[in-house]
């Protein structure tokens, strides 16, 4: 598959949706409460906005995901998933722990992902088959050894269900809690790709909040799934895992599995 092309235009969505977040970082913002009780701000609005503005003046065929304006219908079996702040507490709060989620997702599955990072100027690009880039220089995900090694990470337990978040601690109680990583949203993933944090754990997730992790996860060494081991696909019920070392999946799962 030739996305040559594709990953150019994700660039320039991402830079679109830079132009639109940076003016507004700490200034006084106020937010609204969307349907699920979660935050949403004029930059939020307007970075999806100026990214579909360009896919439709240049991919009038695919269709369109996004978090803030729905789906829209496209004809080649091509569609683009949109994030445009993942983190937006984070962005409320003036942490640069936010980040910009562009996906192209291809018969259900993710072949393209970027995470990008408007504030410390920070851009992983993912793409199926090839090495993660971070700025352009490749990044790698780090080994480890045991289950009890693990630097665990997910953006809070007030995201899991009760009973989520039994499972959840069964999976944190056989880790390494003293570096467990609480907040981040999808800079989490930024880091496992970079090496720096070795599984995320998160429930209740939509398209949009995981399609673009997934190609840079995997083209960093990492593997993405859900909590029972299985590939994520467009269907998938929102329980995913993120492991830097895919020899700790069997661990992790069977962590997850066995708490009662």
């Amino acid at each position: 598959m030739n996305l040559t092309a594709d990953i150019a235009l994700a660039h320039r969505l991402a830079d679109a949706a830079r132009a639109a977040i940076r003016p507004h970082f700490r200034t006084p913002m106020t937010s609204e409460r969307k349907g699920d009780a979660t935050p949403v701000t004029l930059a939020d609005r307007a970075a999806e906005e100026a990214m579909r503005a360009i896919l439709s003046a240049e991919r009038p065929d695919d269709a369109v995901h996004g978090e803030e304006f729905g789906a829209s219908n496209g004809t080649s079996g091509r569609t683009w998933v949109l994030d445009p702040i993942d983190g937006t507490t984070a962005f409320l709060a003036g942490r640069p722990l936010f980040g910009t989620l562009i996906a192209l997702v291809v018969e259900g599955w993710p072949v393209l992902g970027v995470i990008d990072q408007a504030i410390l100027d920070e851009r992983w690009v993912g793409v199926t088959g090839q090495q993660t880039m971070l700025n352009g220089q490749p990044v790698h995900c780090r080994p480890c050894p045991s289950l009890a090694e693990v630097a665990l990470a997910t953006t809070g337990p007030h995201y899991f269900d009760d009973h989520d978040g039994a499972h959840f601690m069964g999976l944190a109680a056989k880790t390494d809690h003293r570096r467990m990583v609480m907040g981040g949203d999808c800079y989490n993933y930024a880091m496992l790709a970079s090496g720096h944090i070795d599984v995320v754990c998160e429930a209740n997730l939509k398209l949009h909040d995981w399609a673009a992790l997934v190609p840079v996860v995997e083209g960093a060494g990492g593997t993405m799934c859900d909590w029972n081991g299985e590939p994520l696909h467009a269907a998938s019920d929102g329980h995913v895992l993120a492991l830097g070392d895919p020899a700790r999946l069997d661990d992790v799962v069977e962590a997850l599995a066995c708490h009662h």
